[in-house]
């Protein structure tokens, strides 16, 4: 008798680490809840994120949404993606999306922030650096002194527009710098609809610089100065909940590649292949 109620216990123990492992979500207590998202670190890829917000605006029992950004920025697209997908979560779920800024929410941290209901940053918090950058590199001087020469076979004559191998035109320059004008046009505008402002009144705030969260809420590019304590407390209220806020959020499921890419990432940090012209939302150093 004793063995069968030790095995009952040990596979309903199995079967709860199971559930929890599988559905790391359920519960069965009823009761209205706010998700965390995070997005920290640079802004690479969209999917996760977007996979998040989806799965939680679906959910009845969520009420609303912070989003905890501690991201320099990154990727112009995957900046753009998650911030869509805010909009998305806030036009057709009905659901407030709060900003919760940690110690930089900068360039395209900024961007995604910009599309939530409310922006809550900490006081030291570094935001703004509302820009493009483009970076490329020129070894042809290196290449003439090794005696390497670089040959490159087009069918146009901006095919390899951003070569290393030689010195840009003025032509290219001018091309590259009118797409440059037009990604930060974009970013300018959708600061401008997020925060309810002209577009004009954007511009003068818009020219890479990086704000404190106080000097931020000063140009109205943040509403509110407090933690994440704060913004998850301010979700609730706007979502109509009672009482201490009950805070979901994603479960970083096992991965043998996160494990494989952290080690390899010790082993080489600075290694990094970039050979192509790539627009970046990035807060750079």
């Amino acid at each position: 008798m004793l063995r069968r109620i030790l095995w009952a216990i040990v596979i309903g123990g199995g079967a709860l680490i199971l559930i929890n492992a599988l559905l790391p979500d359920l519960d069965f207590s009823g009761q209205d809840r706010v998700a965390l998202i995070r997005v920290e670190g640079v802004i690479l890829d969209a999917q996760a994120t977007i996979s998040e917000l989806k799965h939680y605006s679906e959910n009845p029992l969520v009420k609303a949404i912070v989003l905890r950004i501690d991201s320099p920025g990154g990727g112009v697209v995957p900046s753009q993606e998650i911030h869509d997908a805010v909009k998305r979560v806030k036009n057709k779920s009905n659901k407030a999306v709060i900003a919760s800024m940690g110690t930089v929410a900068a360039s395209g941290g900024y961007y995604i922030a910009a599309a939530t209901d409310r922006i809550i940053a900490n006081p030291g918090t570094l935001t703004g650096s509302i820009g493009v950058i483009m970076e490329m590199a020129n070894f042809e001087g290196l290449m003439k002194k090794v005696g390497v020469e670089g040959v490159v076979i087009k069918s146009g004559r901006f095919k390899d527009v951003g070569s290393p191998l030689r010195k840009m035109s003025d032509e290219e320059r001018k091309l590259l710098q009118s797409v440059m004008d037009d990604v930060h046009h974009q970013f300018i505008q959708a600061v401008a609809d997020g925060r309810s402002l002209e577009v004009s009144e954007v511009e003068p705030l818009a020219d890479g610089r990086i704000y404190t969260g106080r000097q931020a809420k000063e140009a109205r590019l943040v509403d509110e100065l407090g933690d994440l304590d704060d913004a998850i407390h301010i979700a609730a209220d706007i979502a109509g909940m009672e009482g201490e806020p009950k805070v979901v959020e994603p479960r970083k499921r096992f991965s043998f590649r996160d494990i494989i890419e952290s080690r390899w990432a010790s082993v080489f940090p600075k290694l990094e292949l970039d050979t192509g012209v790539k627009l970046k939302y990035l807060m750079a150093f």
